[in-house]
Protein backbone atom coordinates (compact mmCIF):
# COMPACT_ATOMS: atom_id res chain seq x y z
CA UNK A 1 0.00 0.00 0.00
CA UNK A 2 2.99 2.38 0.53
CA UNK A 3 4.25 1.67 -2.62
CA UNK A 4 0.49 2.71 -4.09
CA UNK A 5 0.65 5.70 -2.45
CA UNK A 6 4.24 7.12 -3.77
CA UNK A 7 2.87 6.00 -7.54
CA UNK A 8 -0.14 7.72 -6.71
CA UNK A 9 1.60 11.20 -5.71
CA UNK A 10 4.41 11.01 -8.20
CA UNK A 11 1.51 10.84 -11.32
CA UNK A 12 0.00 14.12 -9.74
CA UNK A 13 3.15 15.56 -10.86
CA UNK A 14 3.46 14.70 -14.57
CA UNK A 15 1.90 16.50 -16.79
CA UNK A 16 -1.57 15.86 -18.00
CA UNK A 17 -0.97 14.20 -21.48
CA UNK A 18 1.55 12.02 -19.92
CA UNK A 19 -1.29 11.17 -16.53
CA UNK A 20 -3.36 9.40 -19.41
CA UNK A 21 -0.18 7.01 -20.23
CA UNK A 22 0.17 5.77 -16.48
CA UNK A 23 -2.96 5.78 -15.83
CA UNK A 24 -3.19 3.27 -18.23
CA UNK A 25 -0.18 1.18 -17.04
CA UNK A 26 -1.80 1.55 -13.51
CA UNK A 27 -4.98 -0.27 -15.00
CA UNK A 28 -2.78 -3.19 -16.42
CA UNK A 29 -0.59 -3.30 -13.05
CA UNK A 30 -3.87 -3.38 -10.59
CA UNK A 31 -5.75 -5.64 -12.84
CA UNK A 32 -3.33 -8.33 -11.36
CA UNK A 33 -4.72 -8.09 -8.10
CA UNK A 34 -8.45 -9.84 -7.22
CA UNK A 35 -9.50 -9.73 -10.55
CA UNK A 36 -11.21 -13.17 -9.78
CA UNK A 37 -13.05 -11.92 -6.48
CA UNK A 38 -14.61 -9.53 -8.24
CA UNK A 39 -16.43 -9.01 -11.72
CA UNK A 40 -17.81 -6.08 -14.18
CA UNK A 41 -21.44 -7.10 -15.59
CA UNK A 42 -22.81 -5.38 -18.63
CA UNK A 43 -25.67 -6.09 -21.01
CA UNK A 44 -25.60 -9.53 -21.77
CA UNK A 45 -26.70 -9.33 -25.51
CA UNK A 46 -26.65 -6.37 -28.48
CA UNK A 47 -28.79 -3.11 -27.48
CA UNK A 48 -30.45 -2.12 -29.81
CA UNK A 49 -31.55 1.75 -30.24
CA UNK A 50 -33.21 4.28 -32.53
CA UNK A 51 -32.18 6.87 -34.14
CA UNK A 52 -32.71 10.29 -32.46
CA UNK A 53 -33.40 9.26 -29.32
CA UNK A 54 -31.89 8.21 -26.12
CA UNK A 55 -30.15 4.52 -25.12
CA UNK A 56 -28.81 3.39 -21.69
CA UNK A 57 -25.72 1.73 -20.52
CA UNK A 58 -25.59 0.20 -17.53
CA UNK A 59 -22.88 -1.45 -15.76
CA UNK A 60 -22.34 -3.46 -12.13
CA UNK A 61 -20.00 -5.23 -9.77
CA UNK A 62 -20.62 -8.69 -8.90
CA UNK A 63 -20.86 -8.97 -5.89
CA UNK A 64 -22.34 -6.16 -5.02
CA UNK A 65 -20.11 -3.33 -3.25
CA UNK A 66 -19.68 0.96 -3.19
CA UNK A 67 -18.08 1.85 -6.44
CA UNK A 68 -18.10 5.90 -5.19
CA UNK A 69 -14.55 6.29 -4.59
CA UNK A 70 -13.66 4.31 -7.48
CA UNK A 71 -12.48 5.45 -11.10
CA UNK A 72 -15.16 4.35 -13.61
CA UNK A 73 -14.27 4.71 -17.22
CA UNK A 74 -16.86 4.45 -20.45
CA UNK A 75 -14.72 3.81 -23.82
CA UNK A 76 -15.84 3.26 -27.41
CA UNK A 77 -13.74 0.31 -28.51
CA UNK A 78 -10.77 0.94 -26.35
CA UNK A 79 -9.76 2.45 -23.70
CA UNK A 80 -8.48 5.58 -25.69
CA UNK A 81 -11.29 6.06 -26.96
CA UNK A 82 -12.86 8.11 -23.88
CA UNK A 83 -16.89 8.48 -23.78
CA UNK A 84 -16.78 9.41 -20.28
CA UNK A 85 -14.89 8.92 -16.64
CA UNK A 86 -16.08 9.36 -13.31
CA UNK A 87 -12.89 10.25 -11.06
CA UNK A 88 -13.92 11.43 -7.39
CA UNK A 89 -14.45 14.33 -6.35
CA UNK A 90 -13.11 15.78 -9.87
CA UNK A 91 -15.47 14.19 -12.29
CA UNK A 92 -14.60 14.22 -16.29
CA UNK A 93 -10.67 14.23 -15.96
CA UNK A 94 -9.95 12.66 -19.39
CA UNK A 95 -10.33 13.73 -22.99
CA UNK A 96 -13.79 13.07 -24.51
CA UNK A 97 -14.45 11.88 -27.92
CA UNK A 98 -15.84 15.07 -29.67
CA UNK A 99 -18.34 13.32 -30.93
CA UNK A 100 -19.82 12.43 -27.51
CA UNK A 101 -19.95 16.12 -25.98
CA UNK A 102 -22.78 17.28 -24.17
CA UNK A 103 -24.78 13.99 -25.21
CA UNK A 104 -23.46 11.86 -22.15
CA UNK A 105 -25.68 11.66 -18.65
CA UNK A 106 -23.89 9.75 -16.09
CA UNK A 107 -26.44 8.23 -13.10
CA UNK A 108 -25.02 7.84 -10.01
CA UNK A 109 -28.21 6.71 -8.61
CA UNK A 110 -27.19 3.34 -7.58
CA UNK A 111 -23.22 3.51 -7.48
CA UNK A 112 -23.07 2.66 -3.55
CA UNK A 113 -24.09 -1.05 -4.41
CA UNK A 114 -21.74 -0.89 -7.59
CA UNK A 115 -24.44 -0.06 -10.35
CA UNK A 116 -23.65 2.38 -12.71
CA UNK A 117 -25.73 3.88 -15.93
CA UNK A 118 -24.69 6.22 -18.80
CA UNK A 119 -27.40 8.14 -21.14
CA UNK A 120 -26.03 8.73 -24.42
CA UNK A 121 -28.70 11.32 -26.34
CA UNK A 122 -29.69 11.71 -29.75
CA UNK A 123 -28.25 8.45 -31.29
CA UNK A 124 -27.10 8.67 -34.63
CA UNK A 125 -26.00 5.61 -37.17
CA UNK A 126 -21.98 6.47 -36.47
CA UNK A 127 -22.70 5.46 -32.90
CA UNK A 128 -23.17 1.52 -33.88
CA UNK A 129 -20.59 -0.43 -33.06
CA UNK A 130 -19.00 -2.13 -29.56
CA UNK A 131 -18.67 -0.01 -25.99
CA UNK A 132 -17.19 -0.98 -22.67
CA UNK A 133 -17.08 -0.09 -19.30
CA UNK A 134 -13.81 -0.54 -16.56
CA UNK A 135 -14.10 -0.08 -12.56
CA UNK A 136 -10.52 0.83 -11.14
CA UNK A 137 -9.76 0.78 -7.00
CA UNK A 138 -6.81 0.31 -5.53
CA UNK A 139 -7.16 -3.35 -5.49
CA UNK A 140 -9.41 -4.01 -8.35
CA UNK A 141 -9.55 -3.48 -11.95
CA UNK A 142 -12.36 -5.04 -14.30
CA UNK A 143 -14.60 -4.47 -17.77
CA UNK A 144 -17.03 -5.59 -19.63
CA UNK A 145 -17.96 -5.16 -23.32
CA UNK A 146 -21.06 -5.28 -25.43
CA UNK A 147 -22.27 -4.14 -28.71
CA UNK A 148 -24.95 -1.46 -30.29
CA UNK A 149 -26.83 -1.66 -32.92
CA UNK A 150 -28.72 1.24 -34.79
CA UNK A 151 -32.43 1.67 -36.40
CA UNK A 152 -34.15 4.20 -38.09
CA UNK A 153 -37.64 4.23 -39.41
CA UNK A 154 -37.44 6.60 -42.21
CA UNK A 155 -40.39 8.37 -43.65
CA UNK A 156 -43.86 6.99 -45.59
CA UNK A 157 -43.15 6.16 -49.03
CA UNK A 158 -44.61 8.94 -51.46
CA UNK A 159 -45.70 7.52 -55.33
CA UNK A 160 -45.94 9.96 -58.16
CA UNK A 161 -46.75 9.88 -61.81
CA UNK A 162 -43.57 10.69 -63.41
CA UNK A 163 -45.40 10.27 -67.41
CA UNK A 164 -45.78 7.82 -70.27
CA UNK A 165 -43.48 6.14 -71.76
CA UNK A 166 -43.10 5.35 -75.34
CA UNK A 167 -44.81 1.43 -75.20
CA UNK A 168 -47.74 2.46 -73.38
CA UNK A 169 -47.23 2.36 -69.81
CA UNK A 170 -46.98 4.35 -67.20
CA UNK A 171 -43.86 5.76 -64.87
CA UNK A 172 -44.52 5.47 -60.98
CA UNK A 173 -41.14 6.80 -58.82
CA UNK A 174 -41.55 6.21 -55.07
CA UNK A 175 -39.64 8.32 -52.56
CA UNK A 176 -38.78 7.59 -48.89
CA UNK A 177 -36.05 8.75 -46.61
CA UNK A 178 -34.30 8.66 -42.94
CA UNK A 179 -33.70 4.72 -43.03
CA UNK A 180 -30.91 2.98 -40.80
CA UNK A 181 -29.14 0.44 -41.95
CA UNK A 182 -29.76 0.11 -45.68
CA UNK A 183 -33.40 -0.86 -46.42
CA UNK A 184 -34.91 -3.19 -48.98
CA UNK A 185 -37.52 -1.67 -51.67
CA UNK A 186 -40.49 -4.11 -53.59
CA UNK A 187 -43.34 -2.81 -55.62
CA UNK A 188 -45.82 -5.96 -55.93
CA UNK A 189 -48.89 -5.54 -57.64
CA UNK A 190 -52.56 -6.60 -56.63
CA UNK A 191 -51.82 -10.05 -56.76
CA UNK A 192 -49.19 -9.23 -54.18
CA UNK A 193 -46.60 -10.57 -56.88
CA UNK A 194 -43.18 -8.77 -57.38
CA UNK A 195 -42.68 -6.26 -60.11
CA UNK A 196 -39.35 -5.23 -61.57
CA UNK A 197 -38.04 -1.77 -61.14
CA UNK A 198 -36.95 0.10 -63.45
CA UNK A 199 -34.44 1.68 -61.86
CA UNK A 200 -33.56 1.79 -58.03
CA UNK A 201 -31.09 4.41 -56.11
CA UNK A 202 -29.96 4.00 -52.46
CA UNK A 203 -28.03 6.55 -51.14
CA UNK A 204 -26.80 7.52 -47.69
CA UNK A 205 -26.39 10.87 -46.36
CA UNK A 206 -23.79 12.45 -44.43
CA UNK A 207 -25.66 11.70 -41.16
CA UNK A 208 -25.34 7.62 -42.10
CA UNK A 209 -29.44 7.75 -42.98
CA UNK A 210 -30.19 6.18 -46.22
CA UNK A 211 -33.04 7.59 -48.36
CA UNK A 212 -34.64 5.16 -51.36
CA UNK A 213 -35.73 6.74 -54.53
CA UNK A 214 -37.31 3.80 -57.29
CA UNK A 215 -39.48 3.57 -60.38
CA UNK A 216 -41.53 1.06 -62.43
CA UNK A 217 -43.19 0.57 -65.58
CA UNK A 218 -46.85 -0.09 -65.46
CA UNK A 219 -48.51 -1.28 -68.62
CA UNK A 220 -52.06 -0.69 -69.70
CA UNK A 221 -54.52 -3.80 -68.37
CA UNK A 222 -51.80 -5.38 -66.42
CA UNK A 223 -51.79 -3.85 -62.90
CA UNK A 224 -54.59 -2.48 -60.90
CA UNK A 225 -53.08 -1.66 -56.97
CA UNK A 226 -49.52 -1.26 -57.25
CA UNK A 227 -47.49 -0.87 -53.90
CA UNK A 228 -44.30 0.27 -52.70
CA UNK A 229 -42.89 -0.97 -49.59
CA UNK A 230 -39.82 -0.08 -47.66
CA UNK A 231 -38.72 -2.58 -45.03
CA UNK A 232 -36.00 -2.43 -42.29
CA UNK A 233 -34.02 -5.32 -41.96
CA UNK A 234 -33.34 -5.19 -38.14
CA UNK A 235 -36.54 -3.66 -36.84
CA UNK A 236 -38.50 -6.54 -39.27
CA UNK A 237 -41.35 -3.33 -39.61
CA UNK A 238 -41.86 -1.84 -42.97
CA UNK A 239 -43.64 1.00 -44.36
CA UNK A 240 -46.46 0.83 -47.46
CA UNK A 241 -47.73 3.00 -50.17
CA UNK A 242 -50.70 1.58 -52.37
CA UNK A 243 -51.98 3.40 -55.46
CA UNK A 244 -55.15 2.35 -57.34
CA UNK A 245 -54.58 2.57 -61.54
CA UNK A 246 -57.89 3.36 -63.26
CA UNK A 247 -56.96 1.70 -66.41
CA UNK A 248 -58.76 5.01 -68.32
CA UNK A 249 -55.12 6.94 -67.71
CA UNK A 250 -53.34 4.27 -69.47
CA UNK A 251 -52.77 5.06 -73.07
CA UNK A 252 -54.13 3.35 -75.99
CA UNK A 253 -53.08 2.95 -79.92
CA UNK A 254 -54.88 3.51 -82.53
CA UNK A 255 -58.64 5.51 -82.32
CA UNK A 256 -58.77 5.42 -78.44
CA UNK A 257 -55.49 7.24 -78.26
CA UNK A 258 -57.51 10.36 -79.89
CA UNK A 259 -60.41 10.20 -77.69
CA UNK A 260 -58.16 9.99 -74.95
CA UNK A 261 -56.25 13.78 -75.82
CA UNK A 262 -59.17 15.46 -76.45
CA UNK A 263 -61.45 14.17 -73.36
CA UNK A 264 -58.46 15.26 -71.88
CA UNK A 265 -58.34 18.96 -73.63
CA UNK A 266 -62.17 18.82 -72.97
CA UNK A 267 -61.16 18.33 -68.96
CA UNK A 268 -58.07 21.42 -69.37
CA UNK A 269 -60.70 23.70 -70.47
CA UNK A 270 -63.37 22.80 -67.55
CA UNK A 271 -60.84 23.19 -65.44
CA UNK A 272 -59.85 26.68 -66.56
CA UNK A 273 -63.40 27.82 -66.88
CA UNK A 274 -63.78 26.44 -63.17
CA UNK A 275 -61.06 27.93 -62.08
CA UNK A 276 -61.95 31.44 -62.89
CA UNK A 277 -64.93 30.87 -61.25
CA UNK A 278 -63.31 29.94 -58.22
CA UNK A 279 -60.90 33.34 -58.27
CA UNK A 280 -64.07 34.95 -58.61
CA UNK A 281 -65.65 33.49 -55.51
CA UNK A 282 -62.47 33.83 -53.86
CA UNK A 283 -62.30 37.78 -53.98
CA UNK A 284 -66.23 38.14 -53.39
CA UNK A 285 -65.28 35.85 -50.11
CA UNK A 286 -61.79 37.36 -48.78
CA UNK A 287 -62.93 38.91 -45.88
CA UNK A 288 -65.20 36.10 -44.90
CA UNK A 289 -61.34 34.31 -45.02
CA UNK A 290 -59.38 36.88 -43.10
CA UNK A 291 -62.05 36.37 -40.09
CA UNK A 292 -61.62 32.76 -40.79
CA UNK A 293 -57.94 32.43 -40.50
CA UNK A 294 -57.74 34.84 -37.24
CA UNK A 295 -60.29 31.35 -35.53
CA UNK A 296 -57.90 29.49 -36.71
CA UNK A 297 -54.31 30.99 -35.66
CA UNK A 298 -56.67 30.97 -32.12
CA UNK A 299 -57.56 27.06 -32.45
CA UNK A 300 -54.20 26.17 -33.64
CA UNK A 301 -52.26 27.35 -30.41
CA UNK A 302 -55.00 26.02 -28.51
CA UNK A 303 -53.82 22.81 -30.17
CA UNK A 304 -50.41 23.26 -29.88
CA UNK A 305 -50.83 24.24 -25.82
CA UNK A 306 -52.46 20.76 -25.37
CA UNK A 307 -49.53 18.54 -28.35
CA UNK A 308 -46.88 20.02 -25.90
CA UNK A 309 -49.34 18.76 -22.12
CA UNK A 310 -49.69 15.40 -24.31
CA UNK A 311 -45.72 15.31 -24.76
CA UNK A 312 -44.86 16.18 -21.27
CA UNK A 313 -47.25 13.46 -20.04
CA UNK A 314 -45.59 11.05 -22.50
CA UNK A 315 -42.33 11.52 -21.66
CA UNK A 316 -43.03 11.10 -18.00
CA UNK A 317 -45.03 8.21 -18.57
CA UNK A 318 -41.96 6.45 -20.46
CA UNK A 319 -39.55 6.86 -17.73
CA UNK A 320 -42.39 5.77 -14.80
CA UNK A 321 -42.44 2.68 -17.09
CA UNK A 322 -38.58 2.33 -16.79
CA UNK A 323 -38.47 3.24 -13.28
CA UNK A 324 -41.23 0.76 -12.87
CA UNK A 325 -38.94 -1.84 -14.45
CA UNK A 326 -36.05 -0.90 -12.56
CA UNK A 327 -37.67 -1.54 -9.29
CA UNK A 328 -39.27 -4.63 -10.54
CA UNK A 329 -35.70 -5.93 -10.86
CA UNK A 330 -34.78 -6.14 -6.52
CA UNK A 331 -37.13 -9.27 -6.85
CA UNK A 332 -35.23 -11.11 -9.02
CA UNK A 333 -34.95 -15.14 -7.88
CA UNK A 334 -33.17 -17.79 -9.70
CA UNK A 335 -35.81 -19.62 -11.98
CA UNK A 336 -35.25 -22.68 -13.42
CA UNK A 337 -36.91 -25.78 -15.57
CA UNK A 338 -38.75 -28.58 -14.42
CA UNK A 339 -37.54 -31.55 -17.03
CA UNK A 340 -39.91 -33.71 -15.85
CA UNK A 341 -42.63 -31.54 -17.24
CA UNK A 342 -42.15 -31.06 -20.55
CA UNK A 343 -42.97 -33.34 -23.31
CA UNK A 344 -40.24 -35.29 -25.26
CA UNK A 345 -40.86 -32.66 -28.26
CA UNK A 346 -39.04 -30.07 -26.26
CA UNK A 347 -35.17 -30.37 -25.26
CA UNK A 348 -34.64 -29.18 -22.05
CA UNK A 349 -30.42 -27.98 -21.67
CA UNK A 350 -28.25 -29.90 -18.99
CA UNK A 351 -28.34 -26.55 -16.96
CA UNK A 352 -32.15 -26.31 -16.96
CA UNK A 353 -32.19 -22.96 -18.19
CA UNK A 354 -32.67 -23.44 -21.94
CA UNK A 355 -35.60 -24.93 -23.77
CA UNK A 356 -36.11 -25.48 -27.64
CA UNK A 357 -38.63 -27.09 -29.88
CA UNK A 358 -36.79 -30.70 -31.51
CA UNK A 359 -36.48 -30.66 -35.42
CA UNK A 360 -39.79 -32.22 -36.83
CA UNK A 361 -43.22 -31.57 -38.93
CA UNK A 362 -45.11 -28.77 -37.02
CA UNK A 363 -48.07 -30.42 -34.75
CA UNK A 364 -51.49 -29.72 -35.18
CA UNK A 365 -51.64 -27.40 -32.23
CA UNK A 366 -49.05 -25.37 -34.22
CA UNK A 367 -51.68 -23.78 -36.07
CA UNK A 368 -53.85 -21.97 -33.97
CA UNK A 369 -51.72 -19.29 -31.51
CA UNK A 370 -54.72 -19.38 -28.98
CA UNK A 371 -54.57 -23.10 -28.54
CA UNK A 372 -52.05 -25.70 -27.10
CA UNK A 373 -50.99 -29.71 -26.06
CA UNK A 374 -49.05 -30.64 -23.58
CA UNK A 375 -46.43 -31.48 -26.28
CA UNK A 376 -45.32 -27.95 -26.47
CA UNK A 377 -44.64 -26.67 -22.97
CA UNK A 378 -42.43 -26.71 -20.19
CA UNK A 379 -43.23 -25.53 -16.68
CA UNK A 380 -40.73 -23.97 -13.90
CA UNK A 381 -39.15 -26.28 -11.17
CA UNK A 382 -40.26 -23.61 -8.55
CA UNK A 383 -43.62 -22.92 -7.24
CA UNK A 384 -44.83 -19.76 -6.23
CA UNK A 385 -47.40 -19.11 -3.74
CA UNK A 386 -46.63 -15.66 -1.96
CA UNK A 387 -44.56 -12.65 -2.21
CA UNK A 388 -42.92 -11.15 -5.62
CA UNK A 389 -40.73 -12.99 -8.07
CA UNK A 390 -39.13 -11.48 -11.18
CA UNK A 391 -37.28 -13.51 -14.02
CA UNK A 392 -36.09 -12.48 -17.28
CA UNK A 393 -36.33 -14.65 -20.41
CA UNK A 394 -34.24 -13.97 -23.82
CA UNK A 395 -37.09 -14.95 -26.66
CA UNK A 396 -33.70 -13.52 -29.30
CA UNK A 397 -35.56 -12.79 -33.16
CA UNK A 398 -37.73 -16.33 -32.63
CA UNK A 399 -40.90 -15.75 -34.33
CA UNK A 400 -43.30 -17.77 -32.15
CA UNK A 401 -43.00 -17.84 -28.31
CA UNK A 402 -45.26 -18.12 -24.84
CA UNK A 403 -44.36 -16.91 -21.39
CA UNK A 404 -45.75 -16.35 -18.56
CA UNK A 405 -47.57 -18.15 -15.31
CA UNK A 406 -50.16 -20.79 -15.10
CA UNK A 407 -51.69 -22.91 -11.39
CA UNK A 408 -49.46 -25.83 -10.74
CA UNK A 409 -52.52 -27.86 -11.18
CA UNK A 410 -53.76 -26.54 -14.03
CA UNK A 411 -54.90 -29.88 -16.71
CA UNK A 412 -52.52 -29.88 -19.37
CA UNK A 413 -53.74 -33.65 -20.61
CA UNK A 414 -55.70 -31.89 -23.67
CA UNK A 415 -56.02 -28.21 -25.53
CA UNK A 416 -56.99 -25.41 -23.84
CA UNK A 417 -57.20 -21.51 -24.17
CA UNK A 418 -54.44 -20.18 -23.20
CA UNK A 419 -56.60 -17.23 -20.74
CA UNK A 420 -57.30 -16.80 -17.26
CA UNK A 421 -60.25 -18.35 -17.21
CA UNK A 422 -57.90 -22.12 -17.82
CA UNK A 423 -55.45 -20.94 -15.29
CA UNK A 424 -52.84 -19.10 -17.36
CA UNK A 425 -51.37 -15.97 -17.70
CA UNK A 426 -49.73 -15.44 -20.78
CA UNK A 427 -48.24 -13.31 -23.37
CA UNK A 428 -47.86 -14.44 -26.83
CA UNK A 429 -45.34 -13.64 -29.96
CA UNK A 430 -47.04 -15.01 -33.48
CA UNK A 431 -45.16 -15.72 -36.96
CA UNK A 432 -43.07 -12.50 -35.51
CA UNK A 433 -45.08 -9.65 -35.78
CA UNK A 434 -47.84 -10.40 -33.59
CA UNK A 435 -47.88 -9.75 -30.21
CA UNK A 436 -50.99 -10.74 -28.08
CA UNK A 437 -52.57 -11.86 -24.68
CA UNK A 438 -56.06 -13.06 -23.89
CA UNK A 439 -57.74 -11.47 -20.80
CA UNK A 440 -60.14 -13.50 -21.73
CA UNK A 441 -60.73 -12.15 -25.11
CA UNK A 442 -57.43 -11.59 -27.65
CA UNK A 443 -55.71 -8.14 -27.21
CA UNK A 444 -53.30 -7.07 -29.35
CA UNK A 445 -49.87 -5.57 -28.37
CA UNK A 446 -48.30 -2.66 -30.02
CA UNK A 447 -44.28 -2.15 -29.14
CA UNK A 448 -42.36 0.37 -30.07
CA UNK A 449 -38.92 -1.65 -29.95
CA UNK A 450 -39.44 -5.48 -30.72
CA UNK A 451 -38.22 -7.28 -27.22
CA UNK A 452 -35.02 -9.66 -27.31
CA UNK A 453 -35.45 -10.14 -23.85
CA UNK A 454 -39.11 -9.90 -21.78
CA UNK A 455 -39.44 -9.27 -17.85
CA UNK A 456 -41.86 -11.25 -15.57
CA UNK A 457 -43.35 -9.85 -12.23
CA UNK A 458 -45.24 -11.71 -10.08
CA UNK A 459 -47.02 -10.16 -7.36
CA UNK A 460 -49.09 -12.96 -5.48
CA UNK A 461 -51.18 -11.18 -2.78
CA UNK A 462 -51.92 -8.10 -5.27
CA UNK A 463 -52.95 -10.81 -8.01
CA UNK A 464 -50.70 -8.91 -10.60
CA UNK A 465 -48.69 -10.29 -13.41
CA UNK A 466 -46.57 -7.59 -15.25
CA UNK A 467 -44.78 -7.99 -18.55
CA UNK A 468 -41.69 -5.86 -19.43
CA UNK A 469 -39.44 -4.94 -22.48
CA UNK A 470 -36.03 -5.75 -21.28
CA UNK A 471 -34.79 -4.03 -24.45
CA UNK A 472 -35.76 -0.68 -23.52
CA UNK A 473 -37.21 -0.76 -20.16
CA UNK A 474 -40.63 -0.46 -21.39
CA UNK A 475 -43.98 -1.86 -19.52
CA UNK A 476 -45.55 -4.22 -21.96
CA UNK A 477 -49.11 -5.33 -20.26
CA UNK A 478 -50.10 -6.24 -17.06
CA UNK A 479 -52.70 -8.96 -15.54
CA UNK A 480 -54.61 -8.39 -12.68
CA UNK A 481 -56.82 -11.21 -11.23
CA UNK A 482 -56.87 -13.47 -7.88
CA UNK A 483 -54.76 -16.56 -7.80
CA UNK A 484 -56.20 -19.52 -5.95
CA UNK A 485 -53.31 -21.65 -6.22
CA UNK A 486 -49.59 -22.58 -6.30
CA UNK A 487 -48.53 -20.98 -9.72
CA UNK A 488 -45.22 -22.04 -11.95
CA UNK A 489 -43.49 -19.94 -14.92
CA UNK A 490 -44.50 -20.73 -18.06
CA UNK A 491 -42.39 -21.71 -21.68
CA UNK A 492 -43.31 -22.42 -24.86
CA UNK A 493 -40.72 -21.91 -27.63
CA UNK A 494 -43.70 -23.57 -29.89
CA UNK A 495 -42.58 -25.53 -32.71
CA UNK A 496 -40.37 -25.41 -35.94
CA UNK A 497 -41.85 -22.76 -37.82
CA UNK A 498 -38.83 -22.06 -40.66
CA UNK A 499 -37.65 -19.03 -39.01
CA UNK A 500 -34.33 -17.80 -39.57
CA UNK A 501 -33.23 -17.54 -35.90
CA UNK A 502 -35.00 -20.49 -34.22
CA UNK A 503 -33.39 -19.29 -30.72
CA UNK A 504 -34.50 -21.30 -27.44
CA UNK A 505 -35.77 -19.45 -24.83
CA UNK A 506 -33.55 -18.98 -21.93
CA UNK A 507 -33.69 -17.78 -18.52
CA UNK A 508 -31.23 -14.72 -18.32
CA UNK A 509 -28.41 -14.78 -15.14
CA UNK A 510 -29.44 -12.06 -13.35
CA UNK A 511 -27.60 -10.70 -9.87
CA UNK A 512 -30.12 -12.22 -6.92
CA UNK A 513 -30.52 -9.68 -4.46
CA UNK A 514 -32.16 -11.94 -1.71
CA UNK A 515 -35.47 -12.17 0.06
CA UNK A 516 -37.25 -8.27 -0.14
CA UNK A 517 -39.76 -7.57 2.91
CA UNK A 518 -41.99 -4.95 1.44
CA UNK A 519 -42.39 -2.04 3.43
CA UNK A 520 -46.09 -0.28 3.80
CA UNK A 521 -45.03 2.80 2.39
CA UNK A 522 -43.86 1.42 -0.99
CA UNK A 523 -46.28 -1.03 -1.84
CA UNK A 524 -47.62 0.91 -4.83
CA UNK A 525 -44.71 2.25 -6.28
CA UNK A 526 -44.61 -0.19 -9.20
CA UNK A 527 -48.62 -0.45 -9.25
CA UNK A 528 -48.88 3.11 -11.30
CA UNK A 529 -51.01 2.33 -14.18
CA UNK A 530 -48.82 2.57 -17.46
CA UNK A 531 -50.56 3.45 -20.82
CA UNK A 532 -47.89 5.19 -22.94
CA UNK A 533 -49.37 3.55 -26.15
CA UNK A 534 -52.71 5.23 -25.93
CA UNK A 535 -50.52 8.38 -24.94
CA UNK A 536 -48.69 8.17 -28.06
CA UNK A 537 -51.75 7.39 -30.29
CA UNK A 538 -53.63 9.84 -29.13
CA UNK A 539 -50.88 12.50 -29.74
CA UNK A 540 -49.99 11.07 -32.90
CA UNK A 541 -54.10 11.29 -34.20
CA UNK A 542 -53.47 15.23 -32.59
CA UNK A 543 -50.79 15.98 -34.79
CA UNK A 544 -52.59 14.48 -37.73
Amino acid sequence: MAGFSVFLGFLKQIPRCSSIFFTHLLFLRLGEVNSDEVKVLGPEEPILALVGEAVEFQCHLSPYQDAEHMEILWFRTDVSNVLYQYQEPQGLSSPQMPEFRNRTLFDTNGIVDGSVILHILRVAPSDEGHYGCRFLSHNFSGEAIWELEVAGLGSDPHISLEGFNEEGGIQLQCRSSGWYPRPKVQWTDHRGQCLPPESEAIIQNAHGLFSVETSVIVQRGAHYNVSCSIQNPLLAQKKEFVLHIADVFLPRTSPWKKAFLGTLLVTLLTLAVLTLLALQYFYKQQHSREKLMEQGEKDRGRLTARLEKLQTELDWRRSEGKAEWRAAQQYTVDVTLDPATAHPSLEVSKDHKSVSSRPGPPTTAARDPQRFSEQTCVLSHERFSSGRHYWEVHVGRRSRWFLGVCLESVERSGPARLSPEAGYWVMGLWNGCEYFVLDPQRVALTLRVPPRRVGILLDYEAGKLSFFNASDGSHIFSFTDTFSGALCAYFRPRAQDGSEHPDPLTISSLPVRGPHLLEENDCDNWLQPYEVLDLAWAGDEALS
